[in-house]
């Protein structure tokens, strides 16, 4: 099958191509702009250097994503999620982590029907 041709950089004046919406470079510099400005400031209150040492011991003693290891098949962890969500009253307890590849956690969060502003 044909990969998809590269497009502009969506940054305003940057012509290099890309197969994402920016260029490496200006993918960072959004990355920043939307934790400033667009981020609930509440979240990052949540989620700081306290959560990263959480987050980093937990996937050190969970490398490997556990809904994946349920089914036989060794995916390493690339997110820790939340069982009970922060905004509900959960806690960074590790009896609350669970360890998950981006395609279980994306999947958790489809089947709750948090992302993309939908409701349950």
């Amino acid at each position: 099958m044909p990969r998809k041709p590269k497009r502009p950089c969506s940054f305003p004046g940057c012509p290099k191509l890309t197969d994402g919406r920016f260029c490496e470079e200006h993918a960072k510099e959004e990355a920043k702009r939307y934790e400033k400005y667009d981020r609930d400031p509440a979240v990052r209150r949540r989620y700081g250097r306290a959560w990263k040492r959480i987050r980093d011991s937990y996937v050190e003693a969970h490398p490997l994503c556990e809904k994946c290891l349920e089914s036989g098949l060794l995916v390493p962890t690339e997110e820790v999620h939340h069982k009970v969500p922060l905004a509900e009253g959960g806690t960074h307890n590790r009896a609350n982590l669970i360890s998950l590849c981006k395609s279980c956690h994306a999947r958790i969060h489809a089947e709750r029907g948090d992302r993309w502003n939908n409701t349950r």
